[in-house]
């Protein structure tokens, strides 16, 4: 029963090693058909003979040493058995929802980079209302000038006004910008969107998980270059230079008042223009700054994983399938040791036995015959005890039971079959 049940157990384990060699072979499908036969063949027959050995010898050994010499033979056969099918059998058993998960994990990146990037995008729409007050204030400020002389006392249109309509203008230019680049930083986030809602699906869908991760990385490359381009769409860098170019960049007109002193008033207003633009470019500057100053989305990339890297990858994920796929190939090392147990208590029991009662029926009829060919010699049998006496003692000393099934027919009557 015992070499019955480490044999269906190979033959189990060797499957599930099949499937899992299949799933990281590359080549033909009659090559990896037979390469995988071959190897989960060889599988299952290393783990038949190792195991039968152990439950063959290990139960009759009874010295400390051959124990443990022993206990470090089945330690390391454990070892290369979980080496060379264990992991095969978890890649067979939870392949495909390790991958599922490494899948489920890249969308997530994916869209924490999205998100990021979309925001790096915006950042600068935050500005659009300081530069929409400042363009609306130096439009009213040359309606007033040209209707009423509100600031040098003398209506027209004259160089104030030219400063103050310039100047809306270019504010004006800046704010258009900004718009048209949050229309395409909108286009660009909801193409990015439709990518991963694909991942998403592709993720959860049923069937088979290899052509799902194949059209995954075919999705993963296009949300890249979406990614890519929202970290280019940034304006900021734009109105950095816009700001710069408000300050570094004014001409004031010419006053050109018909007497000295409007063209002394036209003078200090546009002083006082000039002293407005270069708060206002300052302020852009800086808000311009800590927007460029944000940490840009870094490029990461997608790797590809087999059935089997992703259960090695995942494996604190799917501790049960671990947990089975290692079972299976050491399970005959608990039947081992119960023979262990079994094999001692027996050996026990009999020692405390008479000597009548555990005496076996061959060797009553060698005692019979000993008794008979000493009768017919003449010898002493007092004489004849004596020496088997010692020589039980001399055997006893080394305290190994003999493993021969011709000379110890009593193991023969305790041994599994």
């Amino acid at each position: 029963m015992t070499r019955f049940a480490i044999a269906v157990l190979a033959l189990a384990s060797g499957v599930y090693t099949y499937l899992g060699v299949r799933s990281i072979l590359d080549g033909s499908p009659t090559t990896i058909f037979f390469a995988a036969i071959i190897y989960s063949a060889s599988v299952s027959v290393g783990i038949y003979a190792f195991w039968s050995y152990m439950a063959r010898f290990f139960p009759h050994i009874t010295t400390h040493t051959g124990r443990a010499a022993m206990l470090g033979v089945m330690a390391i056969g454990a070892v290369m058995i979980m080496a060379m099918s264990s992991w095969l059998n978890a890649a067979a058993l939870a392949g495909s929802a390790a991958l599922e998960q490494h899948l489920a994990e890249t969308v997530e990146d994916y869209t924490a980079d999205l998100d990021q990037a979309h925001q790096n995008a915006l950042a600068a729409q935050s500005l659009l209302p300081d530069i929409q007050r400042a363009s609306e204030r130096f439009a009213q400020l040359a309606l007033s000038e040209r209707q009423s002389g509100a600031l040098t006392g003398t209506t027209g249109s004259g160089s104030v006004v030219q400063l103050l309509s310039q100047m809306s203008a270019q504010m004006k230019d800046l704010e258009n910008g900004i718009n048209a680049s949050r229309e395409q930083v909108t286009t660009l986030f909801e193409q990015g969107q439709k990518r991963l809602e694909t991942m998403r699906t592709l993720v959860s869908a049923p069937g088979a998980i290899e052509p799902r991760a194949d059209q995954f990385s075919s999705e993963v490359v296009a949300l890249t270059g979406v990614i890519a381009s929202l970290g280019q769409t940034s304006i900021a860098p734009s109105i950095r230079r816009a700001a710069d170019d408000l300050s570094l960049g004014f001409i004031a007109p010419v006053a050109d008042g018909g007497d000295a002193d409007l063209v002394d008033r036209q003078d200090r207003v546009m002083a006082t223009v000039r002293a407005s633009v270069a708060a206002q470019s300052k302020v852009l500057s800086d808000a311009a700054d800590e927007i460029l100053a944000r940490a840009p989305v870094k490029e990461r990339r997608f790797v590809p994983l087999s059935s089997a890297e992703a259960v090695l990858r995942y494996a604190s994920d799917f501790i049960p399938a671990w947990a089975g796929a290692i079972s299976i190939d050491l399970l005959p090392g608990v039947l081992v040791f119960i023979l262990a147990v079994v094999h001692g208590a027996i050996r026990k029991q009999e020692e405390r036995m008479p000597f009548a009662e555990r005496i076996t029926a061959a060797e009553l009829v060698q005692a019979i015959e000993l008794k008979r060919a000493l009768a017919e010699s003449g010898s002493d049998l007092m004489e004849v005890a004596a020496e088997l006496e010692a020589q039980k003692t001399t055997e006893e000393a080394n305290n190994i039971t003999n493993l021969d099934p011709r000379i110890r027919p009593k193991d023969r009557l305790h041994e599994d079959r």
